[in-house]
């Protein structure tokens, strides 16, 4: 358990340093692709200036339909001035939203990542039952927080697999059956017994649990994954 918590105390740090170092990445390079496309872009008072240097450079022109094209070519400089400083607030806004994109898809995807691992850690070690109450007379088991209601058939399986445990043995599907129908372990079947693990777990209901929580040992038989100390039958 020790070994087991360190692991994952390792893993969630690394992940969070993936997580950090990851958004500062996105994070500078789209600043620096902001900066590059904001320093490309003209001026937006260079239109302004080109006209104002006509103005100066051209005193000759004195005429009514003259003064009326400067003052046009002035007019557009304003125009084209407001049109690159709202270009500028519009990719200042996509370059923020695209930033916040990439920092929320990596965040998913680390959150993936770490998921995906703790149900392989989850499949690998088994289900952590702190504690196991078998209640013969209500037909009813505790399994940490859960409570299922099962079939007294059901019980009488999961009965005989919890003093199995307790004893710290592994029972074959003909031992099960000998065990709760009485008879002779060599006039049972082994099939009976692997009916019986079969209704266990579908009784149980939750699959990830019921596999889990009754193991299957190769060539051996079936016991439960759970410590014998939390135990507790009545």
């Amino acid at each position: 358990m020790a070994e087991t918590s360190a692991s994952a105390s390792a893993a969630l740090r690394s992940g969070n340093r993936v997580v950090v170092w990851g958004i500062a990445a996105i994070v500078v390079i789209l600043a620096l692709a902001a900066l590059l496309l904001f320093i490309s872009l003209p001026d937006a008072n260079a239109f302004n200036t080109r006209v104002e240097r006509i103005f100066a450079e051209n005193d000759a022109l004195t005429t009514g339909d003259q003064i009326k094209l400067l003052e046009i070519l002035a007019q557009s400089g304003t125009a084209f001035s407001e049109v690159l400083v709202s270009y500028r607030a519009i990719i200042f806004v996509l370059i923020v939203f695209a930033t916040a994109l990439l920092v929320a898809a990596l965040v998913f995807l680390v959150m993936i990542v770490a998921l995906n691992r703790r149900m392989n850690e989850i499949r690998k070690q088994g289900i952590q039952v702190s504690s196991l109450l078998i209640s013969r007379a209500e037909n009813a088991v505790v399994l940490n927080d859960m409570a299922f209601t099962l079939t007294p058939a059901a019980i009488e399986t999961l009965s005989v697999l919890a003093e199995a445990r307790m004893d710290d043995d592994v029972m074959s599907g003909a031992e099960i059956e000998s065990v709760i129908s009485g008879k002779n372990a060599a006039d049972c079947d082994e099939a009976a017994g692997a009916m019986r693990i079969k209704r266990l777990r579908d009784a149980l209901g939750n699959q990830m649990v019921a596999e889990l929580l009754v193991k299957n040992i190769a060539r051996r038989g079936y016991m439960l994954s759970v410590d014998k100390d939390a135990i507790r039958m009545i």
